[in-house]
């Protein structure tokens, strides 16, 4: 099974979803991230009622980074902007689906940040700084990426 996750991974890695720039943007946050310097920006439209209704991501860093963020926009649209400020690292745990040891959990979660960042129109900290989390219900590792 966790085989599954490293080919879902890649795949979104060399074939990003909503891959590129959205101008004009409701919502927009960019940042880095400080341990390795991976860099993500997301771009959003939001609707008058307050809920997604396009995304678009640009950046460059590892295949952690990058797949996270891909699969993150795929889940986007039709949330509100209440719900992004909400969402919390389960949530792109859960994506990836792989244990992610303590050296790459802040490129997994750097996607993360930036969406929240984003719904809040400020920087928010990192998510619990960095411990090594698996997944719910999850087993093995991304060390390899």
């Amino acid at each position: 099974m966790d085989e599954l996750y490293r080919e879902n991974i890649l795949d979104h890695y060399k074939r990003p979803r909503n891959w590129g720039t959205l101008d004009p943007a409701d919502l927009e946050f960019e940042d880095k991230n400080p341990s390795c310097g991976d860099q993500l920006k997301v771009m959003m439209r939001v609707d008058d009622a307050g809920v997604v209704t396009d995304v678009r991501f640009d950046g460059h860093g590892c295949a952690i980074s990058q797949s996270s963020a891909s699969m993150a926009s795929e889940e986007l649209v039709g949330k509100s902007v209440e719900e992004l400020r909400a969402l919390d690292q389960d949530f792109i745990l859960e994506l990836l689906g792989i244990d992610i040891s303590a050296t790459r959990i802040k490129c997994a979660l750097l996607s993360l940040k930036i969406i929240k960042s984003a719904a809040l129109g400020a920087s928010v900290d990192w998510e619990d700084d960095a411990e090594a989390v698996p997944p719910p219900g999850g087993t093995g590792s991304a060390a390899g990426f």
